[in-house]
């Protein structure tokens, strides 16, 4: 059985910004701890259990590229190769926003923090003069990128998001993009557990209006157990929590004193938007943040789709 979790240094700067402000706030104050500099939640490089996910389970996420029977990319009228497209939203400096451009997908790195946009942009720049991201796929050049500052659950986004505009997500990533270090917990710089619970039937509303018929949403779940009564960000999540949202976009949750899901009392009729979990695994790696204190591995990481 494994040990308890590692106790969490409170992050007591952290949430204290979002502890007197409403959620309306809440993006300008992401900005505001950029624009001082403090961002200890970026973790340097992509998430371990995203990587392992894509290299291990070729069965359950779309490939970046449509290929012909002899397995040579296909490609458009232009000659330029076709490319299924993906969404980091909360992308802070853009780890995995590079990853998924180096696997072959046009990827959109959305941020609300202009102040974080530009780390990223830097970021890529000496990634690129580092030779670091370079395409997995010989002869072929990694995906487009395209760094877009917005409010995720609003649409004006859309718009400079390129050619993905015109279409929805193959690939969603919803996850923690940096793991706090020297004393601090984990936290989400916009997602799932870093929202009040009260916003979080908004989170997995707009995640089924943004994926693609056939895509794949993924998500890193932590801090997996954290009872409600623990202040976020972040704020304590289970698998079931991930299950009640998605299966019913947009509707309302009831959580049980330890942040679970208080089970319905009536049948639920199926919801027209639901999205499906097509699995659910510890993965092999995560960030020290999301184990426990033998080493063992804390974290889920889910993949649904319609």
């Amino acid at each position: 059985m494994a040990s308890a979790p590692a106790p969490y240094d409170h992050p007591a700067k952290l949430r204290d910004a979002f502890a007197s402000r409403p959620v309306a706030a809440h993006n300008d104050t992401w900005d505001s701890l950029y624009a001082e500099s403090f961002h200890p939640w970026d973790r340097a490089g992509p998430s371990l259990a995203l990587a392992d996910l894509i290299a291990q389970r070729t069965d359950l996420i779309p490939p970046s590229l449509e290929r012909d029977p002899r397995g040579n990319p296909l490609r458009d009228s232009a000659g330029a190769v076709i490319r299924r497209s993906a969404l980091i939203p909360g992308c802070g400096l853009g780890h995995d926003v590079l990853l998924l451009s180096s696997l072959g997908y046009n990827v959109v790195g959305l941020d609300y923090s202009q102040r974080a946009l530009g780390l990223a942009r830097e970021n890529q720049d000496k990634a690129l003069h580092e030779g670091r991201y370079k395409s997995v796929e010989e002869g072929v050049d990694g995906g487009r990128v395209t760094w877009v500052s917005g409010d995720f659950f609003g649409n004006k986004w859309e718009g400079g998001a390129g050619g993905e505009a015109t279409a929805k997500f193959d690939l969603i990533y919803d996850y923690t993009h940096g793991r706090l270090t020297s004393g601090f917990s984990s936290v989400l710089q916009q997602f799932l557990c870093a929202l009040q619970p009260s916003e979080r039937p908004r989170w997995a509303k707009r995640m089924s209006q943004l994926l693609a018929p056939g895509g794949q949403l993924i998500c890193l779940e932590f801090p997996s157990g954290k009872p409600l009564s623990q202040q976020g960000p972040p704020w304590g999540v289970w698998p079931e929590v991930y299950e009640a949202l998605l299966a019913y976009p947009g509707e309302p949750v009831e959580y049980t004193d330890d942040g679970n899901v208080k089970p319905s009392e009536t049948p639920q009729q199926p919801h027209p938007d639901a999205l499906h979990r097509v699995c659910l695994v510890k993965p092999p790696r995560t960030h020290k943040a999301g184990t426990n204190e033998d080493g063992s591995v804390r974290d889920f990481i889910s993949v649904w789709s319609r």
